[in-house]
């Protein structure tokens, strides 16, 4: 069996490899904290970056927003690695790609919100929040029959109304610890000086 790809595919797989090592390496390094202090009257609402755990785990994540091209890839890589991913959806995104999220969640993995319309909520007060976060999971769960139960702000935006919304409509807000686009960012950039 042959498989066809180009320079660019081979770049962009490697770098996918290495970057998912790479999280597996850092994972043990992370702690859970849901609150900083900002006063001594006041706490500020955060959503959860990492959780302490003696496991050596990582939780990958991955938000579906602009296109479809690359499931197919990305689950098979995935499976063959006997790894499972929790795949963030944009609503608007869930109405464009309905076979692939059927695709993402027959394989296994976890579908979470992302948000209706891929908006910048910290600019939006509480009932518009409420309306994207209710708008998308009910999108999700006319596909897989399911409630969505994780919820990322669009652009990694949170504040105190944004959390609020989604623990008031039974999503946990999950950030991210490490941004692979960084990384891949500045591993490109050193294969350009190489």
């Amino acid at each position: 069996m042959f498989y066809v790809t180009n320079k660019d595919k081979i770049v962009s797989v490697t770098i996918a490899i290495c970057t998912v090592v790479m999280l597996f390496l850092l994972a043990s390094t992370f702690k859970q904290n849901n609150t900083i202090q900002t006063s001594a009257k006041t706490a500020k609402l955060l959503p959860i970056y990492k959780v302490n755990t003696q496991e050596n785990k990582v939780a990958l994540t991955i938000n579906c927003a602009w296109n479809a091209e690359d499931i197919d890839l990305i689950l098979e890589v995935l499976s063959k690695n006997e790894v499972k991913a929790t795949f963030f959806m944009v609503g608007n995104w869930v109405d464009k790609f309905p076979d692939a999220v059927k695709k993402i969640h027959e394989s296994g993995n976890e579908i979470a919100n992302h948000s209706e319309s891929h908006a910048h909520v910290n600019n939006l007060n509480y009932e518009k929040n409420v309306e994207e976060i209710i708008k998308c999971s009910d999108k999700i769960k006319l596909i897989t029959g399911n409630n969505t139960t994780l919820y990322r702000g669009p652009y990694g935006e949170y504040n105190d109304t944004v959390v609020k919304a989604a623990e008031d409509n039974n999503h946990i807000m999950i950030q991210w610890s490490i941004d692979t686009l960084t990384i891949l960012y500045k591993q490109k950039q050193r294969l350009k000086n190489c």
